[in-house]
C-alpha cells in the first residue's frame, strides 16, 4: 500500500523528435496527476496515449493491478472474434438455466429473469456483459469459450502480454485473494484498447457492435465519464470490488478510448487498488486525472 504523501515512480515516454518544450508540457501534467493522488491512502496505475501522436504519459503503469470487471471487455473481444471467425452467431440462442443465475453477485440478468429457464440470443448476453457488467452473462460467455484459459490465451496471442485471466466471476466471489490473479498493468490495458481501435482484432460489424456497447455503458458514471464535457464520446469498461474487513478496497477501475474533439482519440486506464479511501474518493481519483488528461491534450 502506498502511503501518504508518498511519491509515485514516474515514466514518461514521448515520439522521437518532440521538442522540450513537449517535454515541460508533459511533465506538468504528470504534476499534475500525481497531485491529485497525492495524500490519499491508495495506490494508483496509470496509462495515457494519444493514438494520433504516439505521446504516452505513465504513473505506475508497469505493475500488476486486479482488474475485476474490467476484464469483460477481453471477453467480449474473444467471443467477438468468435463470431468474426463465423464459429458464433450474434443470433445464437443460448439456454440459461436457473442455476446459471448465481447469488449474491450483480447480475441484471437474474433480477429480470428471476427463475431462469429462458433462451437469449448471444449478442443479448454480450450486451448485459459489456454494458452492465453482468456476473452471471460473464460466466456464461467464459463457458461458452471453454473457460477463462481460452481468453488468456487469445490476448496473448494477439500480442499484448502482462495481462493474467485465470478465475470466473464466481471463482471470484470465494475467496478475496483469488481477484487477484486476474491482473493487468494499466499499459497492457491501453495497449490492448489501441489494438481494439486500429481494427487490429475484430473489424467491421462485430467492432461496431463491442464499440457501441462499450459507448453505452451504465456503469461508473462517476470515473472517467464524471468531468469530461457533455456530450464526448467515451467507450470504456469498469472493475469494481468490495471493501474488505480491514477497510481495504481492492479495484476501482476504468479504461477506455475518450474521442477529443477534432478527431483525435485519448486511451486512459486508471487502476486504484489497496485503497482505504472511500467509493467517492476512489472514483474522484480516476475523473480528475481522466479531467486533466482531456484537458492537456485538447489545448495541444
Amino acid at each position: 500500500m502506498t502511503s501518504p504523501g508518498s511519491k509515485f515512480f514516474l515514466s514518461i515516454i514521448l515520439m522521437t523528435g518532440i521538442s522540450y518544450s513537449s517535454i515541460a508540457q508533459n511533465q506538468e501534467l504528470n504534476k499534475k496527476i500525481q497531485s491529485i493522488v497525492e495524500g490519499k491512502n491508495l495506490k494508483a496505475g496509470v496509462a495515457i496515449k494519444l493514438i494520433e501522436t504516439g505521446d504516452t504519459i505513465s504513473i505506475n503503469a508497469a505493475d500488476l493491478y486486479p482488474m475485476q470487471s474490467v476484464y469483460k471487455f477481453h471477453l467480449a473481444l474473444a467471443v467477438y472474434d468468435k463470431v468474426q471467425k463465423g464459429e458464433f452467431s450474434i443470433n445464437d440462442s443460448i439456454y440459461i438455466k436457473k442455476s446459471d443465475l448465481l447469488p449474491n453477485t450483480w447480475s441484471p440478468i437474474r433480477d429480470r429473469y428471476p427463475e431462469g429457464n429462458i433462451n437469449m440470443k448471444l449478442y443479448d448476453i454480450l450486451g448485459y456483459t459489456v454494458s452492465q457488467s453482468d456476473n452471471v452473462g460473464c460466466d456464461i460467455l467464459f463457458r461458452l469459450l471453454g473457460g477463462p484459459e481460452y481468453v488468456n490465451d487469445f490476448i496473448a496471442l494477439n500480442g499484448i502480454k502482462d495481462i493474467s485471466i485465470k478465475a470466473t466471476e464466481e471463482e471470484m466471489h470465494k475467496s478475496w485473494d483469488v481477484q487477484f490473479i486476474n491482473s493487468s498493468t494499466p499499459w497492457a490495458a491501453v495497449l490492448l484498447l489501441e489494438k481494439f481501435f486500429k481494427g487490429e482484432i475484430i473489424n467491421g460489424i462485430n467492432y461496431q457492435l463491442l464499440w457501441d456497447q462499450m459507448v453505452n455503458s451504465s456503469t461508473g458514471v462517476m470515473r472517467i465519464k464524471n468531468r469530461l464535457p457533455e456530450g464526448t464520446i467515451l467507450a470504456h469498461k469498469t472493475g469494481s470490488s468490495g471493501t474488505n474487513s480491514e477497510g481495504i478496497t481492492a479495484a476501482t477501475n476504468d479504461i477506455g478510448i475518450i474521442c477529443l474533439p477534432g478527431g483525435r482519440h485519448l486511451v486512459l486506464a486508471v487502476f486504484v487498488t489497496n485503497s482505504r479511501e472511500n467509493s467517492s474518493v476512489n472514483e474522484a481519483v480516476i475523473a480528475d486525472i481522466a479531467y486533466e488528461a482531456y484537458s492537456y491534450f485538447l489545448s495541444k
